[in-house]
């Protein structure tokens, strides 16, 4: 009999061991119209670029990426993201592209990014302009610096975001859908 009592004992105790030692707290819905929810992450990516030369070693280039997105904080509005972009760079004077992060229930939140994009400094910013399910309505800002890890002959690419941080509120929600 006492052993059952010690088995179980243990059972319990790793139970809530295990509980106590979760990486990370669920994330909560975003409300719309809700507070701010800021985030930091990591963002990887890979995919494709097209390059034109436009003379005196200026080039043009289409851009198209797809990767992972995580991110971190108490108020991150999700955890994992599939993320794409597409977008023209100009050796000169930048970049403008645009971007949608899928979540895992397929909710998508929807930015514009710009940012210089030149050889000498590569900073970039995108704003949330609005999304689907629980980023519909979604404002806000996020920026970073990308860091090319491979450039192929071929135009494949992989990179990563440096210093990725940022800020999303989600609109009011439609009349007739208030709780």
């Amino acid at each position: 009999m006492h052993r059952r009592i010690l088995a179980l004992a243990v059972i319990i105790l790793v139970a809530v061991a295990s509980a106590a030692c979760a990486t990370s707290p669920p994330t909560e819905p975003i409300a719309p119209g809700s507070d701010w929810h800021e985030f930091e992450g990591t963002w990887t990516a890979s995919g494709t670029r097209h390059t034109i030369p436009l003379g005196d070693g200026r080039v043009g280039a289409v851009i198209e990426l797809e990767g992972t997105m995580l991110l971190a904080g108490p108020g991150r509005p999700g955890v994992g993201f599939r993320s794409r972009v597409i977008g023209l760079v100009d050796s000169a004077s930048g970049f403008e592209g645009r971007s949608v992060w899928t979540d895992e229930n397929g909710d998508q939140a929807f930015s514009e990014l710009t940012g210089t994009g030149t050889e000498a400094q590569n900073r970039l910013e995108g704003t949330f302009v609005g999304g689907t399910g629980r980023y519909a309505g979604a404002t806000g800002s996020y920026e970073f610096s990308w860091q090319y890890m491979i450039e192929s002959e071929d135009g494949r690419i992989s990179g990563r975001a440096i210093a990725l941080k940022g800020r999303v509120r989600t609109g009011v929600p439609p009349a007739g859908n208030a709780p």
